[in-house]
Formats: structure tokens, sequence, C-alpha cells
């Protein structure tokens, strides 16, 4: 945490600080057309589908390529994490650090969630958030991050001694081995870092640490995405509520989360610019 130090300042620390910032990863060069046809398009959807996710729990979700869905809050203040996967191969799932590199720390309308390699292109656009007007307050917080992990029951153990069975990675693998009838080992293993919606965190100023506050999302809240590809999806609505305390707890109070797909007219789809596996020669160098 860089609050421990035991070496000496140098003669010349004046000149090893103050460099201008360079930001990594410039986005420029991604396209944002798509969201002006998107706009347009989710005025004239139908709604396919809706699943509820019960608190402490999770559930998978399937969204075709062109289809739109939403997270939304319904019963009470409530955050989730999300997993995506590209339904006929799971192994292609949402790199929540590289998206994290490309859009900052918490993301929001026209915000893309890349995949891992060797694939790295667009699996969803995020096309509407009702909490985008919280914008970032005075701790630098603020809402759907891709800074946390997701609540699990190792680091729990490790910090509390306790087992906990209802933390959002032990949700979000038993999902998927109802769903894609995995062993438990195959479906650990593929359960990735998440987007944490609706969730409100941030660094703290001094020790920069990851900290939570309780979510501002109210009933009716959503954050909506358009699907890129064939997705599996999978959300758990996290133990902790709206993780103003706590986010592995059965005192917590819970709601559950709704899931809704829906259709998109074709004729508003035509001109959008469709997203491709990075074409990135992998065997250079390798006899």
């Amino acid at each position: 945490m860089k609050i421990k130090k035991f070496s000496n300042k140098p003669s010349d620390i004046n000149e090893r600080i103050g460099a201008k910032p360079v930001v990594c990863y410039p986005n420029n060069n991604i396209d944002e057309n798509n969201l002006n046809i998107l706009h347009i398009t989710r005025k004239n959807l139908i709604k396919k589908n809706e699943i509820i996710i019960p608190p402490r729990d999770a559930k998978t979700f399937k969204v075709q390529k062109g289809e739109f869905f939403r997270i939304e809050s319904i019963d009470g203040p409530q955050v989730g994490d999300l997993n995506l996967f590209n339904f006929s191969n799971l192994n292609e799932k949402f790199y929540s650090g590289k998206t994290r590199a490309l859009y900052g720390t918490h993301l929001s309308v026209g915000d893309k969630m890349f995949s891992s390699f060797p694939y790295l292109r667009s699996l969803a656009t995020i096309t509407w958030d009702t909490l985008d007007w919280y914008d970032y307050d005075g701790d630098g917080g603020s809402v759907h991050d891709v800074i946390g992990t997701r609540c699990d029951p190792y680091t729990s153990k490790l910090l509390s001694g306790n087992d906990y069975h209802y933390c959002c990675h032990s949700n979000l693998t038993r999902a998927l081995v109802k769903e894609k009838k995995l062993i438990i080992d195959e479906a650990e293993k593929i359960v990735h870092d998440v987007l944490n919606v609706f969730m409100l965190t941030g660094f703290t100023n001094d020790t920069k640490q990851y900290f939570m506050k309780a979510s501002p999302v109210r009933p009716g809240d959503y954050l909506e995405f358009f699907a890129e590809i064939d997705l599996l999806g999978a959300l758990s609505a996290c133990p902790g509520g709206d993780c103003g305390s706590e986010h592995s707890s059965d005192i917590a109070k819970c709601y559950p989360l709704k899931v809704s797909i829906w259709q998109a007219e074709e004729k508003y789809l035509k001109d959008l610019i469709q997203s491709e596996i990075s074409n990135y020669d992998r065997s250079h160098g390798i006899d």
C-alpha cells in the first residue's frame, strides 16, 4: 500500500517525481459510431424474456447477438456481479482488467466490455445507464466498477476464518454448474472478475484501498447492454445488498434483481459495425 517506507529519499528526488501522466491505452480509435445507431434502435424494442435473480443467489441467461438486455433493481437497493461469456465458447469471457485499462475504473454508456485473450473483441456495449447522473463523488467513488474482483469464499476465509457459501464467486460457480452441466472445478476456473453493477466503489485517498459505499440504486434503475455476439450471462445478487456495510453477509438486507431480454428490429442495425476477433498473428517467432 506504499505506507511503509524503509528506504532513504535520493538526493535527486525532485528530478524523479512530478512527471506528467500519459494515458496508457488511448481509446480514440475504438469505434463509437455504433452508439448513435443503438440509441435509435433501443427506442423500438420488444421484450422477449425476463429472469429474476433471487437474493444471495445467481442465475444464467442467454442473449442472442443483436439483442439488448437490462439489469434492473426491482424491490430495493441491490448490487449485482456480472460475468459474460461467448455462448459457444466459454473460454472467451469478459476481461475486466483490459476493459478497465481502456475505459477507466467505472463503466457507463458507450463503454464496451472486451473479451479475454486471444480474442479481445467487444462482447457488449453499454447503451443506457439510469445512474450516470452520479458521476464521481468527493471520495472518488462511482458506480458500475471494474476494479473489484467479486466477493469470494477464499478471501472471506482468509480475513475472518469463516466459511461463507453465498459469495458472488460461489453463486456464479453454482449457476454455471447447473446451466452447462460442468463439474465444479471446471466451472470455478472460468468464473472471472466482474462488472459490479450498481456498486458504489473507489480507492481511498490515503492508502488507495478499495472501498464501497451504500449504492444509490433504487427500484426502476437499470443498466442496459447490447449483445455484439451470442452471450451467456451469469448474474449474482450480492449478499451485501447495497454494499453499504459488508459484502459477504447473512445480515445485510438483500433484494432480487431482474434481467430482461429485448429484441431489436433488424432494419435499425443494418449499418452497425460488427465486433471482430483480434487478427494478431500469434505464431510470430514460434518455430
